[in-house]
């Protein structure tokens, strides 16, 4: 969301709130696990289920997929606006299915609607992804949407459906569909076995499709996809998280091969991790650790935990390879808007790899630096903790948790009346009133995590203050297993 939110409008910096001492602050992970996954609800497209919890929110974009004679209604929109970006859609899918393989046993009740949100989007992909040599990456038209402040069930901007294909590929926004689809198999497997299969099969294909005709979307889409969402890391980064998750879901060794052979030659920086960039998670998820313990031996995988273990070294602030920086108040920073879109994804892989070193009994060295499990645990709890309130301003970046939190979130139908109080149309233009008033949001999008303080652990809460103020549903995703591992008491 860094080049999306930076495109849209010149963002006010007037910073506000003073740098204070924030005193030690317990939390309740459960309650912000809940509130995490109730999100999710909030950013659905399509036809609404009748146990829909986030009932400001009405059916919208019921006509998506027309144009090109297919049925594209349903998943989720990315953010505060209206378009269905399937290359961050398809990561956040990932995400929410691995934090349910890791930390489904310790989301109790929760664990249900956490199901229900990776189905709203597996559902979709099938559909994205049902006809052979092709696979749709977006709907609706960027520029359009973003020219209008209005709920999404008054939509009247083009709802343009954006494909690949075997003559204009699409290789990073396919093989993350893939990874989607057999990351969320293991999920179903022994709740929805027919289902799982039909996952599995498809992820299979998808990938084909993806390794069989490669490029990337970028030229493809065009505008669609830039400078929104443009795949600025190359295409054969997601080639092997897909084929990652396919040889864990299928076990057949064609994919493990896949891997291996293409690792060694992958180029980009071991230390990213987000929608675009997947080498951080690749070296984690296939590391030996989490194998066949036979591996753990061989060269192709001590390269795997090297590169893991160097990944960590990156993150530490007592490492002295740390390449991150932290705010004052104690916030991890990479380069870019949205912020917490790192913190929420590199503390979710620091959780996960304390488990399988944990398992393994090992600890990680950078130089004289000895970083046990426990340390990396502790490491991401300072990030979830700061996210949940504990920082120097007292804000929980999380709306609707605790006592204080972002009052006006860079979200069109949050910040609109509701169908339900307002039963008229909001045209295209009509609610911009609604984006620049300073009286707080009308619906309260609970559990959305904005983009976060900057660096300085200051926050500005307007809606114009788009990198700071705007929720995502990737930021989300990798939080939701880190609150679900905290929640367990770990």
């Amino acid at each position: 969301m860094g080049g999306k939110s930076m495109m849209k409008m010149a963002v006010l910096m007037l910073l506000v709130g003073v740098t204070v001492v924030t005193a030690a602050m317990s939390h309740d992970y459960g309650d912000a696990l809940t509130k995490s996954i109730l999100f999710f609800e909030g950013q659905r497209s399509g036809k609404l289920p009748s146990n829909q919890r986030m009932n400001w929110r009405k059916d919208s974009a019921l006509r998506d997929g027309s144009d090109i004679g297919m049925n594209m209604v349903g998943g989720y929109y990315d953010a505060g606006d209206h378009v269905k970006f399937h290359f961050p859609m398809a990561f956040t899918t990932t995400l929410l299915a691995w934090s349910i393989v890791e930390f489904g046993e310790s989301m109790g009740s929760d664990l249900e609607h956490a199901l229900e949100a990776l189905r709203w989007g597996t559902d979709y992909f099938l559909k994205a992804t049902s006809k052979p040599g092709m696979v749709v990456a977006q709907v609706g038209d960027p520029i359009s949407d973003h020219t209008c402040w209005e709920r999404p069930e008054d939509m009247d901007t083009l709802r343009t459906t954006y494909v690949v294909n075997q003559t204009h590929p699409g290789s990073e926004v396919s093989a993350e569909i893939a990874a989607a689809l057999a990351a969320s198999s293991i999920v179903f497997k022994n709740k929805d076995n027919r289902y799982s299969r039909v996952l599995l099969q498809r992820a299979s294909q998808v990938f084909d499709f993806a390794n069989n005709y490669q490029g990337s979307y970028n030229e493809s889409i065009g505008r669609g996809a830039c400078p929104f969402y443009c795949d600025f890391n190359g295409y054969h980064d997601e080639l092997i998280w897909g084929a990652a998750w396919l040889s864990k879901a299928t076990q057949d060794p064609k994919y493990w091969d896949y891997v291996v052979k293409n690792m060694a030659t992958l180029g980009g920086s071991i230390f990213e991790f987000g929608w675009d960039s997947k080498h951080s998670g690749i070296n984690i998820f296939v590391s030996p650790i989490y194998f066949d313990p036979q591996k753990v031996m061989s060269s192709s995988g001590s390269s795997f935990i090297t590169n893991a273990d160097s990944f960590v070294c990156s993150l530490l602030p007592e490492s002295p390879t740390k390449s991150v920086t932290y705010s004052p108040g104690g916030l991890m920073f990479k380069p870019g808007g949205s912020n917490l879109q790192h913190a929420t994804a590199l503390s979710f892989l620091l959780i996960v790899y304390s488990s399988y070193l944990q398992a393994a009994n090992r600890s990680v060295h950078c130089g004289s630096v000895v970083a046990t499990p426990s340390r990396l645990v502790e490491v991401a709890k300072t990030q979830v903790d700061y996210i949940l309130g504990s920082n120097p301003l007292g804000m929980s970046y999380m709306v609707g948790y605790g006592l204080k939190f972002p009052q006006r979130i860079h979200h069109r139908g949050s910040s609109l009346p509701s169908m339900s109080t307002f039963h008229g149309h909001i045209g295209c233009h009509d609610g911009n009133s609604y984006l620049v008033t300073k009286m707080p949001n009308r619906n309260v999008l609970v559990g959305a995590v904005v983009g976060g303080p900057n660096n300085n652990d200051q926050f500005l809460d307007s809606r114009l203050n788009i990198s700071q103020s705007e929720p995502a549903t990737y930021l989300n995703a990798p939080l939701v297993g880190a609150l679900a591992f905290f929640k367990g008491g770990k």
